[in-house]
């Protein structure tokens, strides 16, 4: 029986929750957990939105409920086949020094059946809105000292408008890749499905999944390493939690990430391949002349080689300097001078780095996280920060092409950013990625209107992904202070004039 459910903007009605098992002829099968995984065991869930616009004819309520979402459904089922672990749960049993996935039969993914009296396009637009509003979207992602669950969906049907599919993951289970590899396979069997009527269409050999968990090898024990230091992080991001449990809990650290909602707004940007071409001019011109007291050389004098400067870079550089100056601004307004301190962390893709490099479908976690520790809060506020900043995260980017640069000092990284954190410095993240081709993902009505990374709302988040007209440019979405917004949305557009 539907129920409804209500938030400041919206009303959702609950149609269905119920689980999504694998086909029965499914074997059991039991995982263990790499150090990259466990790097994230506690960490907040990665939450993304794809946004569907269905034609009349699939878009009534009855045709949503009676033929789009029993294909999803479907090819959910026949998708979890190849990709168990998501049917399966983090566990960690009384007699392991560390927690493992486990997939047994009759388990399943959660999934909830929701509708929405909210207009699709108010949530399809760039401009700000209430970024309270996606969290009705978004399923809960269930964990317990006990055990946790790998992944949570929700599809909300908008009456003569189309649908959304929520999905909540867990980072000790999968990464930005291999999270986006399963909802490509997912799209890709329900597509081909309704185009081929087999009941079961073999996956492209690129949405293979590969689970060897012994690729990942181990020498210097992180694993255990990276447990312990959740430990330590939880004790100093929550002095006051009354863990009883020794460490040994799975329990997800919402206090410490939780969804900062009040008085924030979601938007998204637009940097054409114009615009890009612009920063990038602007950086490469000042490249040699501008310098700070700890310049970082990056130029061989012998040579004088421009560096090549990759989209992300700039993207980065130009965004989080863009951050700075509207956060610094806002509250000059109300005539307070105090300037905050800022640090920029990014996530490296290990798979080709790693030796041997692992295949480049392995599923599974295999990114490293990293400060770009020698930016200085006021970098972000000179007169040049633009070139500073790109400098610095060109460094350090160039410090972690190796496999001794990517996995170099990740087992303090968290702990640092913790005592970061502690110390009054605001993190700026980076989520997605332009290479994940999330616009292109397609469920047999067509490719998504708009995708959304949720969970940008648990900080200073910059979430990345290729322009959906696929001219090569990025789009950016941020969460922040509807007075910061307004102010970044004037610095982000003047910088490109």
């Amino acid at each position: 029986m539907a129920s409804s459910a209500n938030n400041n903007t919206s009303a959702i009605k609950i149609h269905e929750k119920c689980l999504i098992p694998p086909p029965n002829s499914s074997p059991q099968l039991s995982l263990p957990l790499t150090f990259f995984d466990l790097i994230w065991l506690r960490f907040h869930p990665v939450e993304r939105i794809f946004f569907y616009s269905l034609p009349t004819p699939h878009s009534t309520l009855d045709s949503l409920l009676h033929q789009v979402l029993p294909t999803l459904k479907n090819s959910l089922s026949l998708t979890l086949q190849h990709f168990l672990p998501l049917a399966g749960t983090i566990v960690w049993p009384s007699d392991s020094n560390k927690p493992l996935i486990q997939y047994n039969v009759g388990d399943g993914v959660s999934l909830t059946v929701a509708e929405s009296s909210e207009d699709l396009n108010h949530f399809l637009v760039n401009s700000p809105v209430e970024a309270l509003d996606s969290r009705s979207l978004v399923p809960h992602l269930e964990s317990s000292d006990s055990h946790a669950s790998v992944i949570s969906l929700q599809i909300t049907l908008f009456p003569k408008s189309g649908f959304s599919i929520g999905i909540s993951s867990h980072h000790a289970v999968l990464d930005g890749k291999s999270s986006i590899m399963f909802v490509k396979a997912w799209a890709y069997l329900c597509r081909e499905g309704q185009l081929s009527n087999e009941e079961s269409p073999r996956l492209a050999p690129e949405l293979v999944p590969i689970f060897d968990k012994e690729a990942i090898k181990d020498p210097n024990g992180r694993d255990m390493m990276f447990i312990n230091n959740w430990k330590q992080i939880s004790s100093q991001l929550d002095p006051n939690n009354n863990d009883s449990s020794n460490g040994r809990t799975l329990k997800i650290m919402s206090s410490a990430f939780p969804p900062l909602v009040d008085d924030r707004v979601r938007s998204t940007f637009e940097l054409t391949r114009g615009d890009l071409e612009k920063i990038r001019n602007r950086v490469l011109s000042n490249w040699d002349t501008t310098v700070d007291d700890e310049d970082v050389v990056v130029i061989s004098s012998s040579t004088k080689q421009q560096p090549k400067l990759s989209t992300f870079l700039l993207t980065c550089a130009y965004v989080s300097v863009c951050i700075v100056k509207a956060t610094d601004e806002e509250p000059k307004k109300r005539g307070d001078n105090n300037e905050n301190k800022f640090m920029l962390g990014f996530t490296v893709d290990c798979r080709a780095k790693l030796d041997p490099p692992v295949h480049e479908n392995y599923f599974g976690n295999c990114v490293a996280g990293h400060i770009v520790d020698a930016i200085k809060a006021e970098d972000f506020r000179k007169e040049n920060a633009l070139v500073i900043v790109a400098k610095k995260i060109y460094s350090k980017i160039r410090s972690v092409g190796t496999m001794e640069g990517a996995l170099d000092g990740i087992e303090t990284m968290f702990f640092r950013a913790a005592m970061m954190v502690k110390e009054g410095k605001k993190p700026i993240g980076v989520a997605g990625s332009a290479r994940f081709g999330v616009y292109g993902i397609d469920f047999g009505w067509g490719k998504p209107e708009k995708v959304e990374i949720t969970s940008v709302d648990r900080g200073i988040t910059i979430s990345m992904a290729e322009s959906k007209d696929g001219s090569g440019g990025i789009q950016v979405g941020l969460v922040l202070n509807k007075h910061v917004m307004h102010l970044f949305n004037e610095l982000f557009h003047a910088g490109l004039c």
